[in-house]
């Protein structure tokens, strides 16, 4: 076999990015059985021998980095803004939406130890505030109150305003041009990193050191995408990659050396590795589901007295799992649908004229 380049195998979802959300989704879920068992927020797989990087900040590193090549994929196929908005927004928010809507309206009622009453009012501000994403609100009255992560709903909803951001920074390399041309974009990585470093050197908010580390993986994946043409997938160059970063241990570019070679390594998994392991993607995305369900559900098995890890782990990943099917094929699929739908009518309509 020849040399194989990333544009030789993007083509079309025959690929195993699904399984590896997935897996990422599972990843987070199992990083944050510690702190729910224990109470301990720090106390998560890999984050003394990666020096802060726990399992948990890999796995969600992952979700971005994957997204960054899809969304500028998406944007470069089809520029419209709002077909592509259209698409962004069905992906995340009615999904999101009835999640929040159980969160508030039936599992706090059955569990909160304070009067329900309280629930009632306080459930439309919740629901509305964690849907928006900015301003988000992680406590109910009286729900996980005796937990060992006492009264937080669902921590990992903070990544989603991230996400966003990260979109609108698609858009306006697209708008800018900038997803067309290799040498342009390099140029615009380098900005970024100026931005980056600035940030992570001042430390100006802790929300902007926040954005800025996720945006680190995500801007990845928009490069791979807009040089994919020249860029070489090969196992040796990921082995190459992780020997780099390990001789980079303790340095202060420790962590972007990691989110490279990560972001590469899940590339190479994505793309490389053919046969029965791609029948995964006949079953569906169930990635998003079990990564907003998690959370909640995890909180829920520790409110029921579960104080062990990996029983914590053992129970709720497969509630979560169901919920992500659910999730999946009453709400999320039908609301891709209708982006798909709008796509086809608005280009038809165009076509026409």
């Amino acid at each position: 076999m020849g040399r194989v380049f990333l544009s030789d195998v993007d083509k079309g979802r025959d690929n195993n990015l699904n399984l590896i959300r997935l897996l990422a989704a599972a990843g987070v879920l199992i990083s944050h059985a510690w702190p729910v068992s224990t109470g301990k927020i720090k106390q998560q797989p890999f984050a003394e021998i990666l020096l802060g990087i726990d399992l948990g900040i890999i796995c969600v590193s992952i979700f971005f980095a994957i997204s960054g090549y899809l969304i500028a994929q998406s944007y470069d196929r089809d520029p419209n803004l709002k077909r592509f908005w259209l698409s962004r927004v069905m992906r995340i928010f009615p999904g999101l939406l009835v999640m929040l809507l159980i969160t508030a309206l039936v599992l706090a009622p059955l569990i909160t130890v304070a009067d329900i009453s309280a629930i009632w009012q306080a459930a439309p501000e919740y629901i509305l505030r964690n849907f928006t994403l900015f301003s988000l609100e992680q406590y109910l009255p009286g729900v996980f109150k005796g937990n060992p992560v006492g009264g937080t709903i669902n921590i990992p909803l903070w990544t989603l305003s991230h996400e966003l951001v990260c979109y609108f920074f698609v858009t306006i390399l697209g708008l800018a041009g900038l997803l067309k041309s290799q040498r342009l974009m390099f140029f615009a990585w380098l900005t970024f990193i100026l931005f980056y470093g600035f940030i992570l050197y001042f430390e100006p908010q802790q929300r902007l050191v926040a954005l800025a580390k996720l945006a680190f993986p995500f801007m990845i994946g928009v490069l791979f995408f807009v040089w994919r043409q020249k860029l070489l997938l090969n196992w040796m160059i990921g082995g190459v990659l992780i020997i780099l970063t390990a001789l980079l241990y303790d340095s202060v570019i420790f962590r972007e050396a990691f989110m490279l070679s990560l972001t590469y390594i899940v590339f190479l998994m994505a793309f490389l590795p053919k046969g029965r392991i791609r029948e995964y993607n006949r079953l569906g995305d169930y990635s998003y589901g079990v990564y907003i369900y998690a959370f909640p559900i995890q909180q829920l098995v520790a409110y029921m007295g579960v104080t062990n890890p990996y029983l914590n782990i053992l129970y709720a990943f497969p509630l979560a799992l169901i919920c992500a099917f659910l999730s999946w094929i009453i709400i999320e699929k039908p609301s891709l649908g209708i982006a798909r739908r709008f796509k086809a009518r608005t280009r038809s309509i165009v076509g026409s004229k």
